[in-house]
């Protein structure tokens, strides 16, 4: 079966209900379950208990006498979210985000985290309502990020389910008046304590759940960033370097390299991003139904899947881009009252194999 076929059979499901798909026999599941058994004790050994550092707060202040009122960034989803696994506010995905949009747009960002480290899509449900109905809460963000999808995987939870809990978030959001990017379930192959056959099979079940991700959003009119090929060879090839001490969370470069995929996105969801005007189609950008759109993003990392007008409610279609990267600032302007010290290219091919240091905040 198609990888394409497969991520829309977890969107339907995940539409009307249903369980799933199942691939694993009993014997392969049990090996399965014993290599990740081990898998998670290596984890657990170097992990800490620290939280991620607190990074709300106002960033680009330099820009608030001309640009008025701050865009308002909200990110939701689990520890990758958050930035467990770094020991500065600045060094998290929220507070790259919130510095590079305000550089591109030369207007202030105003970043609130709702993320929480260990959560499964089950939990955007209490994340979404934090942000839009608790008391006394600032008005409804402009846009919002969520980076789900690890913990569903490892915490066995069934796609359809998880692809659910995603989409009535993310319906909740776009009835609010948000922009919605997803940056897709990462490549959970690439951690370095998997071993095979898990690692195979953590990545096939990665890039499936992404696909279904990525066609239950564009769906609801958000877009996708597939981070899962982006991070898994990068990862893979320098452990040291993108890995944090638990070699399982991103290192700041890691979460540096997270961050600078989905800023482009994140900037074009506001209109903010400086596009290329030609007519027709541009080269890197391709229009495809939404399920192959879907099934071709997971193969190739920072790919953005945002829906297009072509097509019918039946037959919806989706644009592919690839945006030029811009480096994220070198140093995160830091927020108000704060101070810190501080491939597959083309589907159907074989899949391929794709520092914590708690200073405080003062």
């Amino acid at each position: 079966m198609s990888r394409a076929r497969v991520a829309r059979r977890i969107a339907t499901a995940a539409a009307f209900g249903g369980g799933g798909i199942s691939l694993l026999g009993g014997a392969t599941l049990g090996l399965l379950l014993t290599e990740a058994r081990y898998a998670r004790r290596q984890v657990l050994d170097s992990a800490s208990d620290d939280e991620p550092p607190v990074a709300d707060g106002v960033y680009g202040t330099a820009f608030a006498a001309a640009s008025g009122v701050p865009w308002r960034l909200a990110v939701l989803g689990d520890s990758t979210a958050a930035g467990l696994g770094v020991d500065r506010a600045r060094q998290t995905p929220g507070a790259l985000l919130a510095s590079g949009l305000a550089a591109v747009s030369e207007r202030p960002v105003e970043l609130h985290s709702v993320a929480l480290s260990g959560a499964k899509s089950l939990d955007l449900e209490r994340q979404v309502s934090l942000l839009l109905t608790e008391p006394g809460r600032a008005p409804v963000p402009d846009v919002c990020v969520i980076m789900i999808g690890a913990n569903d995987v490892t915490g066995r939870v069934s796609p359809a389910e998880s692809v659910r809990h995603l989409s009535e978030a993310v319906s909740r959001l776009r009835t609010a008046g948000c922009q919605v990017v997803v940056g897709t379930c990462p490549d959970l192959g690439s951690v370095e304590p998997v071993g095979q056959p898990l690692r195979w099979v953590a990545r096939r079940l990665c890039r499936q759940l992404a696909a279904a991700q990525t066609i239950a959003v564009v769906e609801l009119g958000g877009r996708t960033v597939s981070l899962g090929t982006l991070l898994g060879p990068e990862f893979a090839a320098h452990p040291g370097e993108l890995f944090g001490p638990d070699r399982y969370h991103p290192s700041a470069a890691g979460y540096a390299t997270a961050a600078m995929a989905v800023l482009p996105t994140l900037c074009a969801a506001l209109g903010v991003w400086p596009e290329e005007r030609r007519p027709g189609v541009p080269r890197g950008e391709r229009l495809l139904p939404v399920d192959r759109a879907a099934a071709r993003a997971v193969l190739e990392g920072g790919t953005e899947v945002s829906s297009a007008e072509r097509g019918s409610r039946r037959a919806p279609w989706a644009l592919l881009k690839r945006r030029r990267r811009r480096p994220l600032p070198g140093e995160a302007t830091e927020p108000v009252g704060r101070r810190e010290e501080d491939d597959e290219a083309a589907e159907g091919r074989p899949e391929g194999r794709p520092g914590r240091s708690s200073e405080p905040v003062t």
